[in-house]
């Protein structure tokens, strides 16, 4: 997904607003309270001497004000190798994909625009009408893991801002959600995500909404309650998938 430009300048208004509020240098703030190093292509490693984040950081030294920081992140962003920004998947079906975590286990993944060119533009793919098609997709993932993942039962895991949504926990095993724990991550699409649509634009309210509550803040500690929702880790074993999914409907 290619997020448009507005998304960016929310970014950079954040991390302007957080500095004023943290006592730190403004690209401090862009690199620990945005999703822009990883959205240039630059990895996850948030290394300040990486050579294009370095370059980055060069011209943000050369901006007068916060509309030219705007221009210029966006004008950089053009020439980022941001294809780089994606996680690299194992395999996708429809919505979701899963990757190897470097941690051990897998790592499982949703983008809405694996919905497909035959699903209905004006239905959300987290709608109820598409949770049987969303719970097939995930049978097929958990099969392909089992068969791919190098045996053993590994664990499954998820961070993302959609475990916040009913619509999004109803596909997924009680036991995989009762693990559910809030995390830190602000500089990870697993919390920036709630800010776009499912066609790359920003959500303008949730966006105003935060610009608001940063303004409100006085304490660099509640930076992070700025966000309506936050980031949610989960966890379980594959075998708790494979035991959940067989009993879901399937799609028509």
């Amino acid at each position: 997904m290619r997020p448009d430009r507005a998304f960016f300048d929310l970014q950079v208004r954040f991390a302007e607003g957080a500095a004023r509020i943290a006592g730190m240098p403004l690209e401090a703030a862009l690199i620990d309270y945005t999703n822009l190093y990883v959205r240039f292509g630059a990895g996850r490693a948030f290394d300040a001497a990486h050579p294009l984040w370095a370059a980055y950081v060069q011209g943000v030294r050369a901006c007068a004000d916060l509309r030219g920081l705007s221009d210029w992140t966006w004008a950089f962003y053009a020439d980022c190798p941001a294809h780089l920004a994606a996680p690299p998947l194992v395999a996708t079906f429809g919505c979701f994909g899963w990757a190897r975590d470097p941690h051990g286990g897998v790592r499982l993944h949703f983008d809405p625009r694996g919905a497909g060119e035959g699903a209905n533009a004006a239905v959300s793919p987290l709608d109820t009408r598409e949770a049987p098609r969303r719970r097939a997709e995930l049978r097929r993932l958990v099969e392909h893991v089992r068969a791919h993942a190098g045996g053993g039962d590994p664990l499954v895991h998820g961070t993302s801002w959609l475990y916040n949504l009913p619509a999004y926990q109803r596909l997924f095993p009680p036991a995989y959600l009762a693990t559910s724990q809030a995390v830190d991550r602000p500089r990870a699409l697993s919390l920036w995500g709630q800010f776009l649509d499912r066609r790359g634009q920003l959500r303008h309210d949730a966006a105003q909404a935060l610009l608001a509550r940063l303004a409100k803040t006085r304490d660099v500690s509640a930076i992070s309650r700025c966000f309506a929702l936050h980031a949610v880790a989960v966890q379980a074993p594959l075998s708790v998938f494979y035991a959940h999914l067989p009993a879901v409907d399937r799609p028509r």
